[in-house]
């Protein structure tokens, strides 16, 4: 149906076709994806998922843009400093989709997780915050809806965790385990960041990308988290890709371990075998003690 300002959905996706068929256009066009946060790799997303014609959305982000944020996310732009992430994520997704449908959170979005699980089943988790993370998780194992995510990495990298799978904090071993939301503490968090990096340096190259006196400030809490635009866009298309699988009813090979992708060698890389990994895995804790301990 051709919208009363000239827009007409049809022609809008019909590019797509080759890629889709009709039918998975059309689930598309009737799918729904809550995407937590519209800054960095949540915003590149959104804004593929949009693109690509998926109908419904509830997007939150408790923050506005500031100028450090121009360098990578794609809503940032000189004249949107200042102003509210998620408003401005939606007012550009409607000038792409006139008739997407849009449910716009704010910070009350953890207190609706639940009733928000229940209703996404497909769930992108681009918010910078662990214990945000920790809370979507719970919800989504309670309520059956699969989580596409990405490692805190230098390289590009996704992450499909489905109903049944382990959650992050204990596959990767985070002190929040068993712990309520509201009995988690600073430390805690630290410390799964931690455990997250540990991860990340034992089944990738990424040691090998970047200046480790940065990441070690990084790591050590004291420097914000680096973030570059071909890498932060990138992980966000590799996000949409398995956001728009799960809404045709296709299966992807991503798993709740994940995999990275290297565009320095132009490979994939993948989780280490058990054995490699343990030994891989102790000298990477060492490493990072040392790294730490060093830290400007």
């Amino acid at each position: 149906m051709e919208a009363l300002n000239g827009f007409d959905y049809a022609e809008f996706t019909t590019r797509n076709f080759g890629f889709v068929s009709r039918e998975e256009q059309e689930r598309l066009r009737n799918g729904a994806v809550f995407v937590a946060g519209v800054g960095g790799m949540g915003g590149a997303c959104f804004m593929a998922l949009v693109r690509a014609g998926v109908g419904r959305f509830a997007v939150c982000d408790i923050d506005v843009f500031e100028t450090s944020n121009l360098n990578r996310q794609v809503f940032a732009f000189t004249d949107t400093v200042g102003q509210d992430k998620a408003e401005i994520a939606c007012a550009a997704a409607r000038k792409i989709n006139p008739d997407v449908q849009i449910e716009r959170l704010g910070a009350e979005w953890i207190g609706k997780l639940d009733d928000l699980a229940a209703r996404y089943s497909v769930i992108v988790n681009g918010a910078d915050d662990i214990a945000a993370g920790v809370a979507l998780y719970r919800a989504a194992k309670v309520h059956g809806a699969t989580v596409i995510d990405a490692y805190a990495a230098p390289l590009p990298s996704v992450i499909v965790v489905r109903p049944g799978d382990p959650r992050p904090e204990e596959r990767l071993g985070y002190p929040t385990r068993g712990k309520a939301l509201d009995a988690l503490t600073q430390d805690d968090l630290a410390e799964s960041f931690l455990r997250e990096l540990e991860y990340v340096l034992t089944h990738s190259s990424a040691a090998s990308h970047v200046d480790l006196e940065v990441a070690a400030a990084v790591a050590a809490g004291k420097a914000k988290r680096m973030s570059f635009a071909p890498m932060v866009i990138a992980t966000g298309c590799l996000m949409a890709y398995e956001a728009l699988w799960l809404l045709m009813g296709r299966r992807s090979k991503s798993d709740c371990r994940g995999w990275f992708f290297n565009p320095f060698a132009g490979r994939i890389e993948r989780p280490l075998p058990w054995p490699v990994a343990t030994v891989k895995g102790a000298l990477v804790r060492a490493f990072m003690a040392r790294m730490m301990k060093a830290a400007p």
